[in-house]
């Protein structure tokens, strides 16, 4: 009996103690949760402040009633600080960081993720399309980022999208007919990845086709610092098939993008640039700078910042002001200017600061950094820690001399001039937006007719 009780002791015990240990790790697990809530809170607060809350362009809509928080969205997601957990549910932190690489939604068990442009799709900013991509001009079709996707996978996509739609209109109408003269059936104004995927599917489709660009191949990739990682998704190439390979260094890309026009021929002029188009009786005449092209169908792959913002200040003219950086490498003991706020600015101002040398000023307008994705937030930071540039914030350039710099820094009403000396000088404020081009061929935007984006559909369409 001894023996007995003194087992009952050890075995209840034992049980107490196990149940001391479940009890002390649910409190641990709870102080964690509740500890990782508040910081969820606090960096959602903190985008709300700085206003790095609201998305740009395509980004994870979120179904709270399906989302069971297992995380794999965050873990998943290769830009820093867009999703995270309050209470079990996925949320949308820094939603302006987000650019739409759908990781997130793949790995979902639940599929409670999907990719698009949410309450975006109502800006004013942004045209007024079909299902079918049309815009509100029959026969002129919107691919890739002026219809706010950024996505190079989606661009990919909606250009090839947009020639299916083309070529289905035009066999319909009997219009798909050889010996037309300079007719084209498509004309495709941008060379990006939409723009490069409607050449590719007009080839596929034998249409006659001519895609131009006032630069060159790549739209925006082309712009990104050197050796830049971009992460395009799963692609599927007319003509080309499955792209192995989801990751590629910039140069890769262009380069792989630049083979696929020499293998396939295609029909592809550079420094030509769009002014706009008119209609004609047998479709449009697209003005350029090269001279009128005739087209049935236009397709606009232009990116929302193809050209660059100018400062409109003295000396802006001269050869030392650049609006791109293509090789950092290639300056070194040289005093440098990069004019803007941006992730493209200041990825380019630390990669120039970490040639030998070289002298690095930042010149910002706002109070500080707005809508920076984290990493490049954090390397700003780290760098003017380590005094490897500085960053002058309210500042803003007067005039542009042959070794000089002046601006005028402080709040408006009290600004002081600066005068820094100066060999190069980079504007990287963004860019001209191309609303004016579309509003002057007649696109409506959602912010002129609300109502008419949700009621415009294919068969209202006429045939131009």
């Amino acid at each position: 009996e001894g023996v007995q009780g003194l087992n009952l002791i050890i075995v209840v015990g034992c049980f107490g103690l196990l149940i001391t240990i479940l009890l002390l790790l649910e409190q641990w697990q709870q102080r964690i949760a509740e500890r990782d809530r508040e910081r969820v809170l606090t960096d959602i607060h903190e985008a709300e402040e700085r206003g790095t809350d609201k998305p740009l362009a395509q980004h994870p809509q979120i179904d709270e009633q399906a989302c069971i928080g297992c995380g794999n969205c965050i873990e998943a997601c290769p830009e820093d600080g867009v999703l995270g957990l309050v209470d079990g549910i996925a949320k949308v932190i820094h939603g302006s960081r987000c650019i739409g690489h759908g990781r997130c939604a793949v790995v979902c068990p639940v599929n409670a993720i999907q990719i698009g442009l949410g309450e975006l799709a109502k800006s004013p900013h942004l045209p007024i399309l079909t299902g079918e991509l049309e815009t509100t001009i029959p026969g002129i079709y919107i691919a890739g980022e002026l219809g706010g996707f950024a996505l190079i996978r989606v661009a990919v996509e909606q250009g090839v999208q947009a020639v299916e739609e083309i070529a289905r209109d035009l066999a319909l109408a009997g219009a798909l007919k050889k010996g037309q003269g300079d007719l084209l059936d498509v004309f495709i104004v941008g060379a990006g990845p939409a723009g490069l995927a409607a050449s590719l599917k007009c080839k596929e489709r034998n249409l006659k086709y001519v895609m131009v660009d006032q630069d060159d191949i790549g739209g925006t990739v082309r712009k990104y610092p050197r050796r830049k990682l971009t992460l395009t998704g799963p692609l599927d190439m007319p003509l080309y098939g499955r792209v192995k390979r989801e990751e590629f260094l910039k140069e890769e890309l262009i380069e792989f993008w630049e083979k696929l026009i020499r293998t396939y021929q295609l029909n592809f002029r550079t420094g030509v640039r769009f002014l706009g188009t008119e209609r004609s009786s047998n479709g449009f005449i697209a003005q350029t700078s090269a001279g009128p092209i005739r087209a049935r169908r236009l397709v606009l792959a232009l990116g929302r910042r193809g050209t660059p913002r100018k400062l409109g200040v003295p000396g802006e003219d001269l050869e030392k002001v650049l609006y791109q950086l293509l090789d950092a490498a290639s300056f070194t003991d040289t005093r440098l200017l990069v004019v803007g706020g941006g992730d493209s600015a200041i990825e380019a101002a630390t990669a120039l600061a970490s040639h030998k040398g070289n002298t690095v000023t930042v010149s910002y307008r706002r109070a500080n950094f707005f809508r920076l994705k984290q990493r490049n937030e954090e390397r700003i930071q780290r760098f003017q820690v380590e005094n490897r540039l500085r960053v002058l914030f309210n500042s803003q350039v007067r005039s542009i001399d042959g070794d000089s710099v002046t601006l005028a820094q402080g709040e408006e009403g009290r600004e002081e001039e600066l005068l820094i000396q100066n060999d190069y000088v980079f504007i990287l404020a963004g860019g001209e937006l191309p609303y004016p081009l579309l509003r002057a061929m007649g696109v409506r935007l959602n912010g002129e007719d609300a109502t008419l984006g949700a009621s415009l559909k294919a068969k209202d369409l006429v045939e131009a």
